[in-house]
């Protein structure tokens, strides 16, 4: 496994898994540089690819990657996230039909956190960086963008080509790392709720 040295020093991961695991991270640094569009359909099409209930394939994404379609996204991202994600080149609304053949779909998130999933390992893959936020009024989000009410909003994602940590703030610069994860035994549980797994 070849973990890079940016991720080394803060992961270890317990069991051997690929690599792409460890070393994707949601950096806040970006470069102001914009994504080839063969790049960028890459990524959503390793999303196009998520599992979902029913293939329902509920995930939608509303991309802003000219000036103005993110200057359009700005009044509704919180003051914290848009001091550094306005140097992203690419912002992306995640959203998930919640109803099948007008019945809730009780998956629509599950599904549409796949789709994501995979959108951030591709992207990974092809040297860009993703970072999630849930840090703006979804309520003004849904109106500036005209998102029907049976479309949840899930979250707000800024991609593009990592920057130097020296381009954020000072109080950013010292965020801007890998986390770690919990041991893995604290998140699972045998037979039901609460019994710890031997």
């Amino acid at each position: 496994m070849t973990i890079i040295t940016e991720t080394k020093s803060y992961r270890k991961p317990d069991y051997e898994i690929d690599e792409m695991f460890i070393n994707r991270w949601s950096p806040r640094s970006f470069l102001d540089k914009e994504i080839p569009e063969e790049v960028l359909l890459t990524v959503f099409e390793a999303a196009r690819w998520a599992p979902s209930a029913y293939n329902e394939q509920p995930w939608r994404f509303i991309i802003a990657k000219t000036k103005e379609e993110r200057e359009r996204f700005y009044p509704f991202i919180s003051e914290f996230n848009l001091s550094w994600c306005k140097k992203a080149p690419v912002l992306v609304l995640i959203l998930s039909k919640t109803t099948r053949n007008g019945e809730f779909l009780q998956s629509h998130s599950f599904d549409a956190g796949a789709a994501w999933a995979h959108l951030a390992l591709q992207a990974n893959k092809c040297g860009l960086i993703t970072h999630p936020m849930t840090g703006f009024d979804f309520d003004r989000a849904r109106e500036t963008l005209e998102i029907p009410e049976d479309y949840a909003i899930e979250a707000l994602v800024a991609i593009g080509y990592q920057g130097e940590k020296e381009a954020l703030s000072e109080k950013l610069q010292e965020r801007e790392q890998p986390n770690g994860r919990r041991p893995i035994k604290e998140s699972l549980f045998t037979g039901k709720f609460g019994n710890e797994l031997k």
